[in-house]
């Protein structure tokens, strides 16, 4: 094939896709836009590409160079912001600490990336005492505080950010690199093994936010995301860039709200007083909220939600829409940058009563731009787009991981075949919708037929008695094994018979068959969750099924 390049003058500019390039508008049309950080500092776009620049020099300072790795351990805030393109536009590699594994996942984490210098936020200190000693690589530890007060620790602090960022200069030029230069690294947990690094280069993250922003800009009215909206995380910034939303956020130049730790009642405040119109998070999130003392006086009548993580109960949803919530789901995994796919409707189901639009906002949705999504058999056959035949859900698209961190082994079965494999069951219709039924390794097998464990979930759930539910697996000796579902009540007076009934009826609808009925429904105190707050299935499966 003969292919003919562009002509190109001698002194023209070949722009790299580079994540500081995602600030070229901000001076110009966005300067006095507002960043809040909770209740603790409020700042312009201006002030942040100062902060910025000021952060980068201290890391200059501190021996930061292309390729070294820096780690954060903080909440939601300004100074995540900053580090997401202060690190990487540097040439160095942000490692988003996960908070909530193990001190020695954690340590685990550091020294497979080889963090040279690590922030931490002072709530985070004595986790980092107990492991501090064993990061091989670590050179400086760099305090966060939210008052800048002075901390005793026997981590050898090398000063605290703020103290640090006001002596330094608010002016530097970043260069020009290779777009493909590793920009950030973090690290997701499967049901097996140890941590595995994720890894995103500058391309990747800018075509993202690209393909993220055309996607939400591109509806006319539900579940659109424009500049003037304003933005408010509540999936943890260590979880993939915070779905890559900050960025887009910062493109834009909308007004941006970092909450800091999650606590409903400071997230509603911040809600009201903010102005808060658009945001994303994990369903055990928006349940939280949902269900907050403080969520009864609130008006929500603004406010769009991705919900994504796992998979949105109708009971949830219609839940979020009664109170005025314009509530869609969103699909993707940590090696996806994250997002594939989003369940915005079209007109014609916008025009559908209040029941029917759950049927479109509980789906995973249809892909985004530039996303190939198909759903396959064993043999990578594609499986009809009929509604009910499943599949796995493999995918390709520009910014996807292509490989684990030091992991050739599970990078090559990550990518068998040439498409990235989900490890997620789905199915779509006729209009490209998709419907993730189960992941893989959650699909109960019993006497030779699957059960879905999330469509037990969301009958469960239904049941107006029933606040959370799980579904798993566990050994029988006749049939292989047999579905148990785990049930928090709503007021702990519930019977786990009505809830079989519900299972029954739901049979006699032909919702599910009369073999998927669970004979083991127990009531639980709580279901515990993984760190970024999905349903901890490895640990219930250790819990019932040793």
């Amino acid at each position: 094939m003969t292919v003919h390049a562009v002509p190109r003058a001698a002194s023209a500019y070949d722009a790299p896709l580079l994540v500081r390039h995602l600030l070229t508008r901000l001076d110009a049309q966005h300067r006095d836009q507002e960043i809040v950080y909770a209740h603790h500092r409020r700042l312009t776009y201006q002030t942040l590409r100062e902060r910025i620049a000021r952060a980068a020099n201290v890391l200059d300072s501190l021996g930061v160079g292309a390729g070294d790795t820096v780690a954060v351990f903080d909440w939601d805030s300004h100074r995540y912001l900053e580090c997401l393109f202060a690190v990487p536009m540097l040439g160095a590699v942000l490692h988003t600490v996960n908070i909530r594994l193990s001190p020695e996942q954690i340590l685990y984490t550091m020294n497979h990336a080889a963090d040279k210098v690590v922030l931490v936020h002072q709530d985070f200190l004595p986790l980092l005492e107990t492991i501090a000693d064993r990061a091989q690589t670590v050179a400086t530890w760099v305090l966060l505080s939210d008052d800048a007060a002075d901390v005793e620790s026997p981590v050898p602090l090398a000063g605290e950010y703020e103290t640090l960022l006001e002596v330094a200069s608010d002016s530097r030029s970043f260069l020009d690199f290779d777009e493909n230069t590793r920009a950030t690294t973090f690290y997701t947990t499967g049901t097996t093994g140890d941590p595995k690094g994720v890894c995103f280069s500058h391309r990747q993250l800018v075509i993202h936010t690209l393909g993220l922003t055309a996607a939400l800009a591109s509806p006319a009215s539900q579940g659109c995301f424009h500049n003037s909206d304003v933005y408010m995380p509540i999936t943890p910034m260590f979880h993939v860039h915070a779905w890559g939303m900050p960025y887009m956020a910062t493109l834009l130049g909308v007004k941006q709200v970092y909450p800091g730790r999650y606590d409903p009642a400071t997230l509603i405040t911040l809600m009201k007083d903010e102005g808060v119109t658009f945001s994303h998070c994990v369903p055990t999130i928006l349940h939280m909220l949902l269900n907050a003392p403080e969520a009864q006086a609130a008006d929500f009548s603004r406010w769009k939600v991705i919900i994504g993580g796992s998979a949105m109960s109708p009971a949830l949803a219609r839940q979020a829409l009664d109170m005025g919530i314009d509530v869609f789901s969103g699909y993707g995994m940590s090696e996806s940058c994250p997002v594939l796919t989003l369940a915005q409707l079209r007109a014609e189901d916008l025009e559908l009563a209040t029941e029917d639009q759950l049927y479109y906002r509980c789906k995973a949705g249809r892909a985004v731009p530039m996303v190939e999504l198909r759903v396959v058999d064993s043999d990578m056959n594609d499986v009809p787009a009929d509604g009910q035949t499943t599949g796995e859900v493999v995918v390709r698209s520009p910014w996807l991981t292509q490989g684990y961190l030091h992991d050739p082994a599970r990078s090559d079965e990550l990518w068998r075949g040439g498409y990235l494999h989900t490890g997620d069951l789905g199915y779509l219709d006729e209009s490209g919708y998709l419907k993730v039924t189960d992941r893989v390794t959650d699909v109960i097998k019993s006497g030779g037929e699957w059960i879905s464990s999330l469509l037990l979930e969301d009958i469960a759930t239904g049941h107006p008695k029933v606040s959370e539910a799980a579904a798993i697996g566990v050994a029988d000796e006749k049939w292989g094994e047999r579905p148990l579902v785990l049930i928090v009540a709503r007021d702990g007076s519930l019977d786990p018979t009505t809830v079989r009934n519900t299972f029954s009826q739901a049979a006699d609808e032909g919702v599910i068959s009369r073999w998927a009925v669970p004979e083991r429904i127990e009531i639980v105190d709580a279901i515990p969750k993984t760190s970024v707050g999905k349903i901890d299935k490895k640990l219930l499966r250790q819990q019932y099924c040793a």
